[in-house]
């Protein structure tokens, strides 16, 4: 029984040293130390023993079970190693090398056009105003001399959310707030969303953007306001764009007149672009309306001032040549990809 001991002995620290993999020495684990194993077989033949002999083949077996136990515990930790080893230089990593750029995105092409619209302006003295976009029915209309009863009040056109709130139509509110808060000389541009109950189509929202300018000052005068806009268009569009100014009605501004440029296409002579006209309309302007200053506590007689309105939709559609509106709105890849 020693003999066969022995065997077993050397046998397991043989064929657990030579194991390649933990689910290999489990299984001899299994084979020689489980309930069926060849240690528990032969120790099931100790009643055959004498009184003598069994202490001595007990503590025999009890070693060689010690000793198989701690060669399958050495042999697992040196698996485990190697495993862990080589999962290390596999998943090595050279910090020297460059990392992988992320793509980054495109400034929208309403933003390219915004910025560079506010970089013109900032150039020439402008500050920058914001205003809410959910305001009150006498910003958006009474302190601009709207009466109750003028068309542009219409529910049809506005969205109101009770009598006295609504979505500004416009950003000429934002003109108001600063004469109430800041007295002149004043010289801002407003630009932000506004809100018009209009049918979407190829050039139409009711979202668009829309950038609102104001200076008030004294002695200003409407060469002022025809040299600001002209010098602002031709940096927008180049040094050779010819504008004009045709008279107009706004209830804010007196006089009041619309701003055409000569179309890019035809350079006047009339085409698809400018529907035979040879002109473009881009923006309304004017001197603020004495009214309008009474109102924000501004003495007409001291002050005056002028003012004027972009939708900065129609200047991105010129400037790229886009011909439906909402594209700007569709986050089409295929179409934000070109700016």
């Amino acid at each position: 029984m020693k003999e066969a001991l022995n065997a077993i002995r050397q046998q397991a620290e043989q064929l657990i040293h030579a194991a390649q993999d933990m689910k290999e020495v489990d299984a001899l684990r299994v084979r020689f130390l489980g309930k069926k194993g060849e240690l528990t077989a032969i120790l099931k033949q100790m009643g055959k023993l004498s009184a003598e002999e069994r202490p001595v083949i007990g503590q025999l077996a009890n070693e060689i079970r010690t000793n198989i136990e701690n060669a399958i515990a050495a042999r697992n930790e040196e698996l485990k190693a190697a495993q862990l080893t080589a999962q290390l230089e596999s998943e090595r990593l050279d910090v020297t090398m460059p990392g992988k750029r992320h793509p980054l995105g495109k400034k929208h092409p309403l933003t390219l056009v915004l910025d560079e619209i506010k970089e013109i302006f900032l150039g020439m003295g402008f500050d920058i105003a914001q205003g809410p976009e959910v305001e009150l029915d006498y910003y958006n209309f009474e302190a601009l001399n709207i009466p109750k009863n003028h068309p542009a009040r219409d529910t049809q056109d506005t969205f109101y959310i009770n009598d006295n709130v609504l979505l500004r139509t416009q950003t000429s509110p934002v003109q108001i707030r600063v004469m109430e808060k800041q007295r002149p000389p004043i010289r801002v541009i407003a630009p932000g969303r506004v809100y018009r109950s209009d049918a979407v189509d190829a050039t139409h929202s009711p979202l668009f953007h829309q950038i609102e300018g104001l200076v008030v000052d004294k002695g200003v005068t409407m060469a002022d306001l025809k040299g600001t806009l002209e010098i602002f268009v031709k940096r927008l569009y180049g040094e050779d764009t010819v504008v004009r100014f045709r008279p107009h009605h706004f209830p804010f501004t007196e006089p009041s007149a619309e701003l055409d440029i000569q179309c890019f296409a035809c350079h006047g002579e009339g085409c698809r672009l400018c529907k035979g006209e040879g002109w473009i309309e881009l923006l309304g302007c004017g001197m603020v309306h004495p009214k309008v200053l009474e109102i924000c506590n501004v003495d007409p007689e001291e002050y005056s001032g002028f003012a004027f309105g972009m939708g900065l939709e129609r200047i991105v559609m010129r400037r790229f040549g886009i011909d439906d509106l909402r594209l700007f709105f569709e986050n089409d890849l295929r179409f934000l990809d070109q700016f």
